[in-house]
């Protein structure tokens, strides 16, 4: 990558880390919010150990050919450890092959996890639900033959704009990213009433899908949409805005039956009336439908722009394959069930929620390398996406401004993939992904700080420590 890198890459990681900029991906143009805590890392004292000798090394210092060792690890990331900014870290720096820690310091020690969450969520979701799987919102009769009945199926990336207009995190998306629009439902649903010689209804919508509480126990009405199986542009007031921040409306699905009652109305046939909540009966024959992407789309978006409310709507997918109830806590519990199985050290995990918005979570760094690692595995391959979905350094999503020359840590660029996490307010910075030192090994890396450093003065910091990692050879 432009320092004469020699690209020798173990594992099924290489192949995903060099092909970086082919894969599928969408920019945001800044970092969602996530949770707060009180994670248990070492203190600023304890850091200066960790960067002069007191380091936790697990791997032998007598590595294979090119593989970098903890010693090795431990000499060339000392500056960049004694960075004030950096505050109270954690983290976590492990082989990219195989899983194995290399180099790290509290990395056991369970912290605010912010949006890092949604690695978890990503890996029980791909592992529980086949990729090319889709969410299907739908079209049924209702009791009587003039009644219809729009079923929420949990995707809130239905839009209400033509396909040409869609944009995720202000990119235009192609045609295997495109979501699925109102306007092509209301069209399948006319056509198929004409053909019945029904050119009037009522209008019925369904959320039955989701059971629990609508709204994230930190819901603020801007991060976050109301959690219901049925809403159009993710529940936003503005359908051209792909931030996380703009305001969404107070009951999204409510606005999705109103706007497919418009689009009938613009296709021959009348609604009499406001749409009004029900359930559809059991068994109710279907009309029309539209699909999402695939699960597999969906998830490398998420990850891309960290977008909260869609983390929310797969979670619920991880509960329902999982047999749980469809709620934050049944999500939550199937999420942690699914992982446990795969055999992530799950002890001191704490998880409220799908996104990481919640305060309360609690992820220790080696959690989210182990996470990384099995993504890597040849043995996975179905969990591949949460690696090709994570943001591309000074290119991709929440990556897209950062390692510039500003931080001096623009050795990352395009080598370093990797999801943040941040929540500003209470000094929260995570970051975990993979990176290519500069023999092309592979590593995977979680850092987690808590800090009084400004926001920008932190990131820099964290992308300081991860470009040292893309700039050494560390044997």
């Amino acid at each position: 990558m432009g320092r004469g890198r020699r690209v020798a890459v173990a594992g099924v990681l290489g192949v995903a880390l060099t092909a970086a900029v082919l894969s599928p991906a969408w920019a945001e143009p800044s970092p969602g919010k996530s949770g707060s805590g009180t994670p248990q890392p070492p203190t600023a004292a304890g850091r200066k150990a960790v960067a002069t000798g007191g380091a936790v090394l697990a791997a032998s210092t007598t590595g294979a050919e090119g593989m970098p060792t903890g010693a090795g690890l431990q000499r060339d990331l000392a500056a960049v450890l004694q960075d004030k900014a950096l505050g109270t870290l954690s983290f976590a720096v492990t082989d990219g092959a195989t899983g194995q820690l290399l180099y790290g310091a509290g990395e056991n020690n369970p912290a605010t996890p912010a949006s890092t969450t949604k690695l978890l969520t990503a890996l029980a979701a791909l592992e529980l639900i086949p990729g090319d799987s889709r969410l299907t919102t739908k079209v049924v009769k209702g009791a009587a033959p003039d009644e219809i009945v729009l079923v929420g199926g949990g995707d809130p990336t239905l839009s209400t704009l033509p396909a040409d207009q869609v944009k995720v995190g202000g990119l235009p998306v192609d045609a295997e990213t495109a979501p699925a629009t109102v306007a092509d439902l209301a069209k399948r649903t006319a056509a198929a009433l004409k053909s019945a010689g029904v050119a009037s209804v009522k209008l019925g919508y369904d959320t039955a899908m989701y059971t629990g509480p609508l709204n994230h126990p930190q819901h603020d009405a801007m991060n976050i949409a109301t959690v219901t199986p049925l809403m159009v542009n993710e529940g936003r007031i503005d359908p051209k805005s792909t931030d996380e921040g703009p305001a969404r409306v107070f009951d999204p699905a409510g606005q999705a039956a109103e706007a497919f009652a418009a689009a009938l109305g613009a296709e021959g046939v009348a609604v009499q009336g406001k749409p009004k909540a029900g359930t559809a009966a059991a068994g109710a024959q279907q009309l029309a439908a539209v699909e999402s992407p695939t699960v597999a789309r969906l998830i490398e978006r998420l990850l891309t722009t960290s977008d909260n409310t869609l983390s929310e709507a797969m979670a619920r997918q991880v509960a329902i394959a999982a047999q749980q109830p469809v709620s934050f806590d049944g999500a939550s519990a199937a999420t942690r069930q699914t992982l446990e199985k795969l055999g992530v050290p799950m002890a001191g995990v704490v998880l409220h929620d799908g996104s990481g918005l919640h305060t309360g979570n609690q992820i220790s760094p080696l959690v989210l390398s182990k996470v990384l690692a099995l993504a890597a595995s040849p043995e996975h391959p179905r969990l591949r996406p949460v690696l090709t979905g994570l943001p591309i350094a000074g290119f991709t999503g929440t990556l897209l401004g950062r390692f510039g020359a500003a931080t001096r840590a623009q050795n990352g660029i395009g080598i370093v993939r990797a999801k943040t996490g941040t929540l500003a307010g209470s000094g929260i910075y995570t970051l975990a992904g993979t990176v290519l030192d500069a023999e092309g090994r592979a590593l995977a890396f979680a850092l987690m700080i808590r800090t009084t450093a400004a926001p920008d003065a932190a990131r820099a910091a964290v992308d300081r420590v991860v470009g040292q990692l893309a700039n050494c050879g560390c044997h």
